[in-house]
């Protein structure tokens, strides 16, 4: 069984910083793309951005220049360095990740989400 774990979320006033970590752990082969979402309540889920193995990046226009994706293959984990926040940024982070728990065997994975809240 996978997990994905989140953490880093908060209160930070406008203009702030925040980092964000997601850490897979259990039955892991092998990681695809790792990325983050956000959602609000009664909102859709939105694409933020997402890395690949190679560390290749792609950022939402919302974001861009502002966040920055990475991840550390060693430690399964993948992190969001989020700058310059802005109110619209409040919202439930999620980490998702494209896993194999067997050769080939890929599956999508999402954490539970951590709330990122900014003050104006």
């Amino acid at each position: 069984q996978v997990q994905l774990v989140e953490s880093g979320g908060g209160l930070v006033q406008a203009g702030g910083s925040l980092r964000l970590s997601c850490a897979a752990s259990g039955s892991i082969f092998s990681i695809n793309a790792m990325g983050w979402y956000r959602q609000a309540p009664g909102k859709q889920r939105e694409w933020v951005a997402s890395i690949t193995p190679g560390g290749s990046t792609n950022y939402a226009d919302s974001v861009k220049g502002r966040f920055t994706i990475s991840r550390d293959n060693a430690k399964n984990t993948v992190y969001l360095q989020m700058n310059s926040l802005r109110p619209e940024d409040t919202d439930v982070y999620l980490c998702n990740a494209v896993i194999a728990s067997r050769p080939a065997y890929f599956m999508n994975y999402w954490g539970k989400g951590t709330l990122v809240t900014v003050s104006s």
